[in-house]
């Protein structure tokens, strides 16, 4: 599954297809209840965490992109410089849609096991370590790439996961790090500040159903192991 992930991070929304999309959707079943992608374990949260992340970080770019350059948008990727800062910009937005998700996830898991928040840590932070292990440090990547990812860590094993409830409280770090990283001139962003987060947000809805659906928190709680790759 990392490899999908690695491929949906690197290819410009430019070069994606629209029945890319649609196949894309089908095959993580955003949304969908088949039991063979239910979270039971830690290799079926790796794969919930990295294509959710990947899922959300690519189209919110993407997608703010699209809009403020309208049929310029294709120009975009033919100059290296603005290219350098998408691809910066994409690998940040992934590592907090990573940190937002996860954190959303143990805050299910504490309600429906009512788990400490140190035995969660137990079961998150080693699918994390082996996510953020896998793909390791982008050669596109930014130079805080390295920090960000270590302050995803540190979030997952300060969390208190029994603050943590079931709404949009957990999704703070995405809509800040499209804002902040969207290679949009200041002047834009600002004036687009309350509906890029908003955008962002809204992303998250169907993939919270998702998640609602598909864990299996005492299972997994029993089940995960330290590396799932």
């Amino acid at each position: 599954m990392a490899f999908l992930t690695k491929i949906l991070l690197v290819l410009p929304k430019a070069l994606i297809s629209i029945d890319f999309w649609k196949a894309f959707t089908d095959y993580v079943r955003i949304g969908g209840d088949n039991k063979a992608h239910q979270l039971t374990d830690s290799e079926s949260l790796g794969q919930f965490l990295q294509t959710r992340a990947s899922h959300v970080a690519q189209t919110s770019l993407y997608g703010y992109l699209r809009t403020r350059a309208g049929t310029r948008y294709p120009e975009l990727f033919e100059d290296p410089g603005i290219l350098l800062s998408i691809n910066m910009a994409k690998w940040q937005i992934w590592l907090a849609c990573l940190s937002d998700l996860t954190i959303y996830i143990g805050g299910l898991i504490h309600q429906r096991t009512n788990a400490k928040s140190d035995d969660i840590c137990l079961v998150l932070s080693p699918v994390i370590d082996s996510i953020l292990k896998e793909t390791g440090i982008p050669d596109e990547a930014s130079p805080e790439f390295r920090d960000t990812a270590e302050s995803l860590k540190q979030r997952v094993a300060n969390c208190d996961f029994s603050s943590i409830p079931d709404d949009e409280f957990a999704f703070i770090k995405s809509p800040e790090a499209l804002f902040y990283w969207a290679p949009v001139a200041d002047q834009l962003k600002n004036r687009d500040k309350e509906i890029v987060k908003n955008s962002v947000r809204f992303r998250w809805h169907e993939i919270r159903r998702s998640a609602r659906k598909l864990l299996q928190a005492e299972t997994l709680m029993g089940n995960t192991k330290p590396n799932f790759i």
